[in-house]
């Protein structure tokens, strides 16, 4: 399967580089496309090198290369989508080639900018859910994919502090993805957390575990985070079970979870009260079937962006069942939030960066 998927990936690329190749040299009226075949196939080596090799580079050269790396590779993405839109508009409106050119840099150049300016624009998201059994309402603020590293650093983490202190929250919940790469896990980064007075839970995920997941529970553990690993903690009268990033069961495969455990023999292993409210942390959204077994009200989750950019939230609609919000599998609620930071280029282009209030309410029976 993975040499298969190199196989599909490499043949995109080619076609790619060959329509826009060929594109180019026709909107600029250049009578050979090579020199065009030069520049996008280096391109094409330059971002890839660049996100696979310094991903989680130390160094600051290595930093830069992998940010304008990411930087190019969202811009390439929105000039091939751009290239297609315009071919489709000018088989009914004839437009002169180099206008078309022009056309084309434009409109990429524009999504570009707002993708990035929409990334780093955190807003707020509020739910209500009503659990059975609660004694009080219980303000949380869910936290997922800060993605602390190449892009962001103390400055994004205070904006976050800033957001989650405003919500008045009783407890924050952070769902993974803490840091992305090693060149900003330092102990410095997390101090504005001391600021939040709630408590706060923490569970791992799968670019955690990329950065080195000893030495940032480690950091949290120091400033009175609590991390959980497959373990339960109540607060007040609500459970608050705290999983690894592990896969659903022993019959699935996940590239980024744990495969030497699941999310069933997690649970199997927790002793959890079905008759007291509780929620469940866990990077991704995957074995919810687990969490309504043990009497779970509330899965909450991260990891899927919610795919972060167009077209590529398409694709995550149709990989995972539960891509963004509020969704019910049987009588287990899921939400599954599309993270305040992002991964690879720092676009968002039809989702959005967030910080959730959810607000349990007791359900009147």
């Amino acid at each position: 399967m993975p040499i298969l998927f190199i196989l599909v990936f490499l043949s995109v690329l080619v076609i790619a580089n060959v329509y826009l190749s060929k594109r180019f040299a026709f909107y600029f009226n250049f009578y050979k496309a090579k020199i065009f075949y030069f520049i996008f196939a280096a391109t094409t080596v330059f971002m890839i090198a660049g996100i696979t090799i310094f991903s989680n580079t130390q160094s600051e050269f290595g930093n830069i290369f992998y940010v304008v790396a990411s930087f190019v590779l969202g811009f390439m993405l929105y000039l091939l989508l751009s290239v297609l839109f315009v071919d489709l508009i000018n088989l009914i409106f004839k437009i002169q080639a180099k206008h078309i050119g022009i056309l084309v840099l434009a409109l990429s150049v524009s999504v570009s900018i707002y993708g990035v300016i929409n990334a780093f624009t955190i807003r707020k998201t509020e739910i209500e859910v009503p659990v059975a059994n609660l004694k009080n309402e219980i303000r949380i603020v869910h936290l997922s994919d800060m993605h602390i590293g190449h892009f962001r650093g103390k400055n994004f983490v205070q904006k976050v502090v800033n957001k989650t202190i405003s919500l008045n929250p009783d407890i924050v919940v952070i769902t993974g993805d803490l840091f992305d790469g090693k060149i900003n896990l330092k102990a410095e980064n997390l101090e504005q957390l001391k600021q939040i007075k709630a408590p706060i839970y923490f569970v791992e995920g799968n670019h955690d575990n990329y950065t080195g997941i000893k030495t940032i529970k480690s950091y949290l553990r120091n400033i009175g985070i609590i991390v959980l690993e497959n373990e339960i903690i109540e607060y007040e009268n609500l459970q608050i079970i705290g999983l690894n990033h592990l896969r659903a069961n022993r019959h699935t495969r996940d590239i980024h979870a744990s495969n030497s455990y699941s999310i069933e023999e997690a649970l199997d292993s927790i002793a959890i009260d079905s008759l007291k409210p509780s929620i469940l942390l866990h990077h991704s959204p995957e074995g919810i079937e687990y969490a309504y077994n043990h009497g779970v009200d509330l899965y909450l989750s991260g990891h899927t962006h919610a795919g972060q950019i167009f077209p590529i939230n398409l694709i995550t609609n149709m990989m995972f069942p539960y891509n963004k919000g509020l969704h019910e599998y049987q009588k287990t609620k899921i939400f599954v939030s599309q993270g305040v930071g992002t991964v690879g280029p720092p676009m968002r282009v039809g989702t959005r960066s967030e910080v959730v209030l959810i607000r349990l309410t007791p359900k009147n029976n």
